[in-house]
């Protein structure tokens, strides 16, 4: 990995670990939602390292391949290895996948585990795919406009370009957060924000359904 992801995933973890202390000093409990993925996992590696309250921190994620907890593809089992690691261990991770041999059978007992986190979420931590998917929000998805305007939490997805079901938060349930940031590395990534920044259709390139709002944006080559 490039210096200068290393340096940018440090930087990131900085601003997290800063808005989730400021946050903990107005409430009793705060909310992490992260991605998966590659790209977070120095920043996972970084965050870990911080001196915070994590007893007192929710962590879950944006979004999850509907595999089992251990299976490779998992974004659980990424976090448990990167990010509950040393003081961070003491948070409080909600996986998003149960038992069900579906999605669709699981999603509302993972809506109801969900409830109970600390919203509104003090950080919402998105990627972003090469076809400007973010979250589990794909433009082939067949239940993206659903995704894009219900008001339920949590959605299960069938997306033809990819091999696994999914479960992902709603775009509405992911704006209910004091603070968004957007982690990509490489040229491309970096060309289609661009793309997306010049245009309004958000079926065409999901991620512009949160440029609307403020958006930190954390990349590098």
């Amino acid at each position: 990995m490039s210096e200068a992801r290393k340096h940018l995933a440090t930087q990131l973890a900085e601003a997290v670990a800063e808005a989730l202390c400021s946050d903990l000093k107005q409430r009793e409990r705060v909310l992490l939602v992260v991605s998966g993925g590659s790209t977070p996992v120095p920043f996972f590696q970084a965050l870990a390292a911080k001196p915070l309250a994590w007893e007192r921190i929710d962590i879950t994620l944006a979004d999850e391949r509907w595999v089992d907890a251990q299976s490779d593809d998992s974004n659980a089992r990424l976090v448990r290895q990167h990010l509950l690691q040393g003081p961070a261990s003491a948070a409080h991770f909600l996986p998003l996948t149960t038992s069900a041999d579906t999605p669709e059978q699981g999603v509302a007992e993972v809506s109801a585990q969900a409830a109970r986190l600390a919203w509104p979420a003090s950080v919402v931590i998105l990627g972003m795919g090469g076809d400007g998917h973010t979250a589990s929000l794909f433009p082939d998805s067949l239940e993206l406009d659903l995704a894009l305007t219900t008001e339920e939490p949590l959605v299960a997805v069938r997306t033809p370009s990819q091999p696994q079901p999914r479960i992902t938060f709603s775009a509405g349930q992911l704006h209910q957060a004091q603070r968004h940031f957007l982690h990509i590395s490489g040229d491309d990534k970096r060309n289609v924000l661009a793309q997306a920044m010049q245009g309004d259709d958000v079926r065409q390139l999901p991620i512009r359904a949160f440029l609307a709002s403020p958006l930190a944006i954390y990349w590098a080559p």
